[in-house]
């Protein structure tokens, strides 16, 4: 259930995104003759007056198809509501829509967070210390049976009080323990474990490859009116941005050591689950920065990708005139055979992480 959630979740979030393409095409009178979710072979269609409409058998995306270079099209090549024959600046608001739909969307999710959960307030906490995630599947935690979830109560019989000195309490003695095995007691939903992880040695201090937070629990109440509410999703909209772009400038700056920590499909809707599990409500901030994360790599100025047509629409801008149109194929095709390529490497390699299946090879 959990996992049909956070696919649901994933989902919208596919359709907002088109649906911002596909608006901002219709409202400017653009032709626009298929809207699909998903790749590949069609599962289901419908015909509209102009536009088929399909969901496809991939669902790792979706497109929306203009007729201009559809050879089967009854327009006319000189028809000026073909995208290709409108000003740079419409067109512009066609690629760009998608990732304006999708921020919209992620900051009336945070504003409806907000009235129907309620504004954040403070914090009561539990004994211990919350795993948040394992890094990688060879850390001496993934090693050790570790769980994103996992309550760390006590660590060599020393139990981590209720407070936000849990969190510190654990990173010393890990950090203070390089190469020496460490007992857990875990807490993994109603069951309770005995575990042993030694640290790596990083630089003196021991490493074992996990984040921390405390085990605590979020305290709410309903905003005072509905302007409260939309008040409270632009401040939690403009922090979730703000950690995001940071996020996208240190794997770019220091993608040796956290290309591992990119998460594909089959990741995303694993974390979705597990947070759906033990609070459903989180629903709506998974939603949110899905949705945040989807917007920012999609403006990003690579090939397939809605920043790479804004990319030649800037070039066109500046040389007066487009890229001949083999030139755009060319790197277009490339890009998709490569952001397909790394699509399906990632949902290998988080397929092989699951849990489920780290429990049959073990």
């Amino acid at each position: 259930m959990f996992v049909l959630a956070a696919i649901a979740v994933l989902a919208v979030l596919i359709v907002v995104h088109e649906l911002g393409h596909f608006a901002a095409a219709r409202l400017q009178n653009i032709h626009v003759n298929r809207f699909s979710i998903g790749f590949g072979p069609v599962l289901l269609k419908y015909q509209g007056t102009e536009t088929e409409y399909a969901l496809r058998a991939f669902p790792l995306g979706g497109f929306v198809g203009f007729p201009d270079d559809d050879p089967d099209s009854e327009i006319p090549p000189d028809d000026p509501d073909l995208l290709r024959n409108r000003p740079i600046l419409d067109r512009a608001i066609v690629i760009s829509a998608g990732v304006i739909a999708n921020l919209i969307f992620a900051y009336f999710v945070l504003a409806g967070q907000a009235a129907v959960i309620g504004i954040p307030q403070g914090f009561t906490y539990e004994p211990g210390v919350t795993v948040t995630q394992v890094i990688t599947q060879d850390s001496p935690a993934a090693q050790a049976d570790l769980r994103m979830g996992d309550t760390i109560i006590a660590i060599d019989s020393q139990p981590l009080p209720a407070s936000d000195e849990a969190a510190i309490t654990l990173k010393d003695v890990i950090e203070n323990s390089p190469n020496q095995p460490l007992s857990l007691t875990v807490q993994r939903n109603d069951n309770q474990l005995d575990l042993t992880v030694t640290p790596d040695d990083k630089g003196g201090k021991g490493r074992i490859g996990i984040g921390l937070a405390p085990n605590r629990l979020v305290t709410r109440e309903r905003p005072q009116n509905i302007l409260q509410a939309f008040s409270v999703g632009a401040e939690q909209f403009q922090r979730i941005t703000a950690l995001t772009v940071q996020g996208f400038g240190r794997l770019i700056s220091n993608f040796g050591e956290t290309a591992t920590q990119v998460a594909g499909p089959v990741a995303i809707v694993d974390i979705g689950a597990k947070m759906a599990q033990t609070d459903a409500s989180s629903l709506f901030q998974f939603g949110a920065l899905i949705s945040i994360n989807l917007a920012i790599i999609n403006i990003l100025p690579l090939p397939a990708l809605d920043g790479g047509q804004l990319a030649f629409l800037l070039i066109e801008g500046v040389r007066g005139k487009p890229l001949p149109n083999r030139v755009q194929e060319s790197i277009m095709q490339t890009g998709l055979v490569l952001l397909l390529g790394l699509g399906m490497f990632l949902i290998i390699r988080d397929t092989a992480n699951l849990d489920v299946f780290q429990q049959l090879f073990q």
